[in-house]
C-alpha cells in the first residue's frame, strides 16, 4: 500500500492507510459530536472577554490542525458516498429491469409494449393466451389488427392520437374471437409509458361482466309478468327504428303501430284477483306474439310486441308496407283475442280496442307517433270498443282544435273575447217582438268568430261554463234594461238566456240571478232562463229547488229543444216551467211542395197535440227554426205563441234589435 498525502504531525515518508467507509463513519460521528466545529466554528465559546477588548482571539495551532482534518475527512466521505451510490444505482437498475420483465411476463393482465408506429415490441404470456397464440408470434405484429382498434373511425383516430403523444389514454370495448371459435368481450386500454417512446397496450377480459350486464338489462327492459319487452325497451327500439330509417335509406321508409288495451280488464282483477289477471295478461301476450309471427311481421326482426303497462300492449312494425298491412294485423289480433281463455279452471272471454297508426318515418318522432296511437285508441273506445280504428288526420285536427279552445277558454272570458248577439222572439198572432234570445259568440284570435256549439260543450266539461254563464247573464240583463230605458214608449222585451245544468250544481244560481237583477234593475219577469229538456226532466234535489226558487222570484223557466230528450210529460205537472220551445226538427217537417201537399202529416199532428197540452197546463209555446211564411202561418193556426228563426231575423247586434222593437208589426 502507498500513501497519498501526509498529515500534520506525521514524519515524512510515513505511509497513511486509506480512509475506509468505517473510518469515514467514525469521522462523521465525530463531526456530529462536535457541531460547533462542523458548522465552521473552530473553538467552543470563550469566557466573557474583559472590557476594552474586541473580536475573537486568534486560533491556536491545535485548533487549526483539527479544522483542517475535519474538512479533509468530509471531502473524502462525500467522494466515497457518490461512488457507492453510482455502483448501487447500476446494480439496482439491472435488478429492477429484470424484476419488471418477470412481472410483465407473469402478470394475469394481458399486456404488450407497442412502439410509436403501432408495432408490438413485446407481449406477455397472458396476451398470447388470450389471443390463442404464443408471445413470440405477436412480436412485430400491428397492435390495431390484434385487438381490432381500427374497427371504427372514432376509435382509429383516438388510437393514433395516443401513439403520437397527443392523447393521454384511449379505452374501448371490443369483441375478440379466439381461434377455437369462441368469442369474448375485452376492454382495451392504450396509454403512453412515462419517460419512454413506447405505449402500453392492456387487454382485460370482461366477458363475465358483460354477461351480468346483459342479464340485468334484460330484467330491466322486460316485463316480469308477460316476459315481453317493457315500455322502456319499446321506446328505445322505436327511436332507433326512426333514426335508422332516416339515415340508412334502406327499407320502405314507413313505420306502424297497433296500440291496444283490453276492454273490461279491471273487472277481471276486481272479481277474480290479480293472480288470474296476471295469467290473462301472459296468455294475451302469447297470442299477440303468435299473431305477429304468423302474419309474417317477424322477418328481419321487424316487429316488436311489448307490454306498455297495465293492460296496454303495442305491436311495432318496422318497414311497414302500408295501412293495409297494419289493418290486417289489427283484425287478426281482434280475432285471436275473442277466443276464450282457459286459465286454471276459469274460462274468460275478453275483447280489445286497437288504435292503428301507419305513416312515413321521415319527420316522425317517437313521441308524436305514440300520441297519435293513444288518440286513435281513445277513438276506438269511444266508438264502442272491441274494434280497431285507423288514425284520421282530419279528426285529429278537430281534436287538437278542441284542445286549443279548452286551454284558452277560461282566460278568454277575462280578456273580453266574448260577445252577445240577439235573435228576436216574435208573436205569431201580432208579429211583434216580444223578447230576444241571447246567443254568445267567441271572437277567437286564431279561429275567428265561433258559434256556441263550438265551445259550450267544452266549457261544460271543464267547468268554465259557470264563469262564462255569469258573464252572459249579466251582459244580457244589462242590455235588456238599456233597451227599456232608451225606448220607454214601447213595451219592454224580455231576454232569454241559456243555462247549463252545471251552473245549477257548481254555483248558487239563485243568488247570482238575484244579484244581477238588483244590479241591472231589470224586472224578474223580463228574464227567461232556458234549460235543455234532458237537464230539466232529470232535475231533482238541488236543481229542482233552484228552479222553484227562481220561478217564485218571477223569472220564467223555459225547456229548450223540447221533444228530443226524455219527453216525459209527467214532469211538466211538477216542474216550475212556463215555456216550451219546440225543437226545430218538428218545424222543419212543416214543408209544403208545389202542389200544397204536406209530406209528413204526423209532424203537424204531434206539434198540434203538444201545443194543446202545453196550453192546458198553462204554458206558452215557442216554435224554433221558422224559416218560411208557410211554416209561420200553419204554426199560428195550430196555436203557437211565438216563433224564432231566420224568417224573422238571424242573431244580430244589439243596435239592430233596437230598430226591430220600434217598428210596426208589419215591418218586423
Amino acid at each position: 500500500m502507498s500513501g497519498t498525502s501526509e498529515g500534520p504531525g506525521q514524519a515524512p515518508g510515513t505511509i497513511r492507510p486509506p480512509v475506509t467507509e468505517r473510518h469515514a463513519d467514525r469521522i462523521s460521528g465525530a463531526l456530529a459530536e462536535r457541531p460547533a466545529e462542523r458548522a465552521g466554528n473552530p473553538l467552543p465559546e470563550h469566557p466573557r472577554e474583559p472590557r476594552g477588548q474586541s473580536g475573537p482571539p486568534p486560533d491556536s495551532p491545535a485548533q487549526r490542525r483539527a479544522r483542517s482534518l475535519a474538512a479533509r475527512a468530509a471531502e473524502l466521505l462525500d467522494g466515497l458516498r457518490a461512488e457507492q451510490s453510482a455502483r448501487y444505482a447500476v446494480g439496482r437498475g439491472a435488478a429492477e429491469l429484470s424484476d419488471y420483465r418477470a412481472a410483465f411476463n407473469a402478470a394475469h393482465l394481458a399486456m404488450a409494449i407497442v412502439d410509436r408506429e403501432g408495432v408490438v415490441v413485446a407481449a406477455n404470456d397472458a396476451l398470447a393466451e388470450l389471443l390463442g397464440t404464443d408471445p413470440a408470434s405477436l412480436h412485430d405484429q400491428d397492435a390495431a389488427d390484434l385487438v381490432d382498434l381500427a374497427a371504427d373511425n372514432r376509435g382509429r383516430h383516438a388510437y393514433r392520437e395516443v401513439l403520437r403523444g397527443a392523447r393521454d389514454r384511449f379505452r374501448c370495448t371490443r369483441r375478440l374471437k379466439h381461434p377455437d371459435g369462441q368469442s369474448l368481450w375485452a376492454e382495451v386500454t392504450v396509454a403512453p409509458v412515462p419517460d419512454s417512446s413506447s405505449v402500453l397496450l392492456s387487454v382485460a377480459d370482461i366477458s363475465d361482466r358483460r354477461e351480468l350486464q346483459a342479464r340485468l338489462r334484460h330484467l330491466q327492459m322486460h316485463d316480469p309478468v308477460t316476459r315481453l319487452p317493457n315500455r322502456t325497451l319499446f321506446f328505445e327500439r322505436l327511436t332507433a327504428a326512426l333514426e335508422a330509417s332516416a339515415y340508412d335509406g334502406h327499407g320502405t321508409g314507413r313505420i306502424g303501430i297497433c296500440y291496444l288495451d283490453l276492454d273490461g280488464f279491471k273487472a277481471v282483477n276486481d272479481t277474480l284477483g290479480h293472480r288470474v289477471g296476471d295469467r290473462l295478461l301472459s296468455a294475451v301476450a302469447g297470442r299477440l306474439t303468435e299473431c305477429a309471427d304468423q302474419a309474417g311481421y317477424a322477418r328481419s326482426g321487424g316487429h316488436l310486441v311489448a307490454r306498455l303497462g297495465g293492460d296496454e300492449f303495442a305491436v311495432l312494425v318496422e318497414d311497414s308496407t302500408g295501412t293495409e298491412q297494419l289493418a290486417e294485423l289489427a283484425r287478426s289480433v281482434l280475432h285471436a283475442l275473442q277466443r276464450p281463455f282457459d286459465l286454471a279452471g276459469q274460462r274468460l272471454s275478453v275483447s280489445a280496442s286497437i288504435g292503428v297508426v301507419e305513416r312515413a318515418s321521415a319527420g316522425t318522432t317517437a313521441t308524436g307517433l305514440m300520441q297519435a296511437a293513444d288518440t286513435t285508441l281513445y277513438w276506438a273506445k269511444a266508438d264502442g270498443k272491441a274494434r280497431w280504428t285507423l288514425f284520421d288526420p282530419e279528426r285529429n285536427a278537430h281534436r287538437m282544435t278542441r284542445q286549443a279552445l279548452s286551454s284558452t277558454l277560461r282566460p278568454a272570458v277575462e280578456r273580453g273575447e266574448f260577445t252577445l248577439e240577439y235573435q228576436p222572439l216574435v208573436g205569431m198572432a201580432d208579429g211583434v217582438v216580444h223578447g230576444v234570445e241571447a246567443l254568445v259568440r267567441w271572437n277567437h284570435p286564431q279561429f275567428g268568430m265561433l258559434p256556441p256549439n263550438r265551445f259550450i260543450g267544452i266549457a261544460e266539461e271543464d267547468g268554465s261554463v259557470v264563469q262564462l254563464g255569469q258573464w252572459v247573464l249579466r251582459t244580457a240583463c244589462r242590455q235588456a234594461r238599456r233597451w227599456q230605458v232608451e225606448h220607454p214608449d214601447v213595451p219592454p222585451v224580455f231576454v232569454s238566456v241559456n243555462v247549463a245544468v252545471r251552473q245549477v250544481w257548481d254555483s248558487d244560481l239563485v243568488a247570482d240571478v238575484a244579484e244581477i237583477l238588483a244590479e241591472t234593475q231589470l224586472a224578474p219577469h223580463l228574464l227567461q232562463l232556458e234549460l235543455t229538456e234532458s237537464a230539466v226532466m232529470g232535475s231533482a234535489g238541488r236543481p229542482l229547488q233552484a228552479l222553484q226558487a227562481l220561478s217564485d222570484m218571477g223569472v220564467h223557466i223555459a225547456i229548450d229543444d223540447f221533444g228530443t230528450g226524455y219527453s216525459n210529460l209527467a214532469y211538466l205537472s211538477r216542474l216550475p216551467v212556463s215555456v216550451l220551445k219546440l225543437d226545430g226538427s218538428f218545424v222543419r217537417g212543416f214543408q209544403y211542395d208545389e202542389g200544397g201537399a204536406h209530406p209528413n202529416p204526423a209532424d203537424e199532428t204531434i206539434v198540434e197535440a203538444l201545443v194543446q197540452l202545453a196550453h192546458r197546463l198553462g204554458l206558452t209555446v215557442t216554435a224554433e227554426c221558422v224559416e218560411s211564411a208557410e211554416q209561420a202561418d200553419r204554426l199560428a193556426r195550430i196555436g203557437c205563441d211565438t216563433g224564432q228563426g231566420w224568417l224573422y231575423s238571424r242573431a244580430v247586434a244589439p243596435d239592430r234589435i233596437a230598430k226591430m222593437i220600434t217598428r210596426s208589426p208589419q215591418q218586423v
